[in-house]
């Protein structure tokens, strides 16, 4: 990775409002736009970019003002998340995943829980990793005493090695439930495998992980109180949560992919020889392209940012949030996540039809949005986000809460 010079970012103070914190955040994309397609490429563990997030105070993000965070809320953190991954869809990806794990505390913990989480992560600029796919029983949580062992494999491990912290995810043993824990991401038994072989989000450390015999006490258990859990209607806010920061990475990659196009056909492209135009700029076909593209983009962002407010009056009142009230934000949020699919996808394919067939070079790595946003939307079928706001429309009822809606 390019050297990073970071004192400029050391010695002066956070910046004091969201505006601040988003040109904070594209001032990281910069550095990492100048060599993203060759990282791409090599496929390194990002511990340098990593380091960039905590230098910059990224990380710190959501962190508590009074123990030397930035006291920032949800929207902000899906526009930071935007403006990453216009220069770099795994780094990006990595910060989301972040904040998530970051916020799970405050998700599923008990007040004292999440006071504690937050206040030692943002005086340590911890960077969260998870283990966490809940869809498979294949972590078995076991006590011993006065603390829960975790013993399984995750097929995916955001994070992984450059993480300070990782969210375990397991079932209890002999039951349903599901139990969340917080450990240091060099406790014993926990084992990051190199087995992420995908192509595209090259770089965001999702393998697999080994847990044997993972230890923690049972105080770590969020939302536990004697061994008891105590549920809220906010914790079913995981979903739309998550999604809403797959929305702002995708579209932040489109918005990359048609950046970086623009300027190879502002400064690279060639006119088409019979088109009687001297530069590619101003062929009608080309210009309706990006016309039509950027369009598609700006309308895309602003339901994303238009939804993210929405969610954040639910955030602002955890005690108030009704069924109701989080079954139609999680409506919502399903119809920005299909749009965001569908624009994050022709946008990063189309681009070639505007800038060329040299554009197609592994040098370029123009093909690096598209790899990306194609992995990631994988993550969960779009049709059934579309399911969920058709069923809304047609008969008025919410999704039931799952892992996945």
């Amino acid at each position: 990775m390019t050297a990073v010079t970071p004192s400029a970012w050391q010695t002066e103070p956070f910046p004091d409002s969201p505006q601040g914190w988003i040109d904070r955040a594209a001032e990281v994309a910069a550095v990492l736009s100048t060599d993203a397609a060759a990282r791409d490429k090599a496929g390194a563990t990002p511990y340098a970019e990593v380091r960039l997030l905590k230098e910059s105070g990224l990380v710190t993000l959501l962190g508590p003002a009074e123990h030397g965070g930035g006291g920032q809320s949800w929207p902000t953190a899906y526009r930071v998340v935007r403006e990453i991954s216009k220069a770099d869809g795994s780094v990006g990806q990595l910060l989301g995943y972040h904040y998530l794990w970051n916020w799970a505390a405050r998700l599923v913990g008990t007040r004292e829980q999440w006071e504690h989480v937050e206040a030692e992560a943002a005086r340590n600029r911890w960077f969260f990793g998870g283990a966490v796919n809940p869809r498979d029983n294949d972590v078995v949580v076991t006590e011993d005493g006065e603390e829960l062992v975790f013993t399984g494999r995750k097929s995916f491990s955001t994070g992984s090695k450059v993480s300070d912290v990782t969210v375990l995810e397991g079932v209890l043993e002999g039951t349903q439930t599901h139990i969340f824990a917080i450990v240091p991401s060099n406790s014993a038994g926990l084992t990051f495998h190199d087995d992420w072989d995908n192509i595209g989000q090259r770089l965001t450390e999702s393998g697999s992980v080994t847990l044997d015999g993972v230890r923690t006490p049972w105080s770590s258990a969020a939302g536990f109180v004697d061994k008891v859990f105590q549920p809220r209607v906010y914790n079913t806010l995981n979903v739309p949560t998550i999604q809403l920061v797959f929305v702002n990475l995708y579209l932040g990659i489109a918005a990359g992919a048609l950046e970086t196009a623009a300027a190879y056909t502002r400064t690279k492209s060639r006119s088409w020889l019979h088109g009687g135009y001297d530069n590619a700029v101003d062929e009608p076909y080309v210009i309706d392209a990006y016309g039509d593209l950027t369009a598609k983009l700006w309308a895309a962002e602003a339901l994303a940012d238009r939804i993210a407010e929405e969610g954040e009056r639910l955030h602002g009142d955890p005690d108030a949030v009704t069924e109701a009230t989080r079954g139609e934000f999680e409506v919502r949020t399903a119809a920005a996540k299909a749009v965001a699919t569908e624009v994050s996808l022709e946008i990063t394919g189309r681009i070639f039809e505007v800038t060329g067939a040299r554009a197609t070079t592994s040098t370029e790595g123009l093909d690096r949005f598209w790899r990306n946003v194609r992995t990631h939307t994988l993550h969960d079928p779009v049709a059934y986000k579309r399911r969920e706001v058709g069923r809304f429309v047609l008969t008025g009822e919410i999704p039931e809460p799952t892992w996945y809606s």
